[in-house]
């Protein structure tokens, strides 16, 4: 578990490369539904990836800006509640909806309203909060999850996709997610104890001068 906990994002970066070679070479309609959402998947990988190894200092830079934490490299997110929250939660939600899309297709929609918070998350809240101009994530954020996201949104509204009610049900799971949900998990799973740290490179950049 050590090992997961200190490369799940090394191995999402894996995961995005073979899985953009699959896209490549299946026959999937590159102009369809299904194709965006599994781009949404990738976007995923890469945005982790960015956030946790290169440049990476997103958890510590989230635990002082936003959590004001007196202990950034442990306290409230560890490399724990970081593994259990993207890996077993992130990554299952968005692979079900790439896999499930004709079937279930409110899973993907609510997907892409959790991608396009995270655009809000990086580009505006935490540079505000940080009075930075740029923090791990807001790459991916804005030149992935933006654009895959609002192509969705445009196909799915103009080929009324979803139902009135589904809309609703989606919009709502949407907001909840991205308001409170991640927050919410990251309480759960603290421990001002706990032996699960964050490597020095993965603190925020004024964390490192002290």
């Amino acid at each position: 578990m050590t090992f997961l906990r200190k490369h799940w994002f090394d191995i999402g970066l894996i995961l995005a490369v073979i899985t953009t070679i699959t896209l490549r070479f299946s026959n999937i309609d590159y102009f369809g539904l299904q194709f965006l959402i599994w781009l949404n998947v990738i976007s995923l990988f890469l945005h982790q990836f960015e956030e946790y190894r290169y440049p990476g200092y997103f958890p510590g830079m989230l635990n002082s800006v936003i959590f004001k934490s007196s202990q950034p490299d442990r306290y409230p997110l560890n490399t724990n509640s970081a593994f259990v929250i993207n890996v077993f939660l992130g990554w299952t939600v968005y692979i079900l909806a790439a896999i499930l899309y004709d079937k279930f297709i409110l899973l993907a929609f609510v997907t892409m309203l959790i991608s396009f918070g995270n655009f809000i998350m990086h580009t505006f809240v935490m540079n505000i909060k940080a009075k930075t101009f740029y923090n791990p994530g807001q790459f991916t954020a804005t030149f992935l999850f933006l654009p895959v996201s609002c192509m969705f949104f445009i196909y799915v509204f103009e080929y009324n996709v979803l139902s009135t009610l589904e809309l609703i049900i989606g919009i709502g799971l949407g907001i909840v997610i991205n308001s409170f949900g991640l927050f919410k998990l990251i309480d759960i799973l603290k421990d001002e104890n706990t032996d699960n740290i964050f490597e020095t490179r993965q603190l925020f950049f004024s964390e490192k001068q002290q």
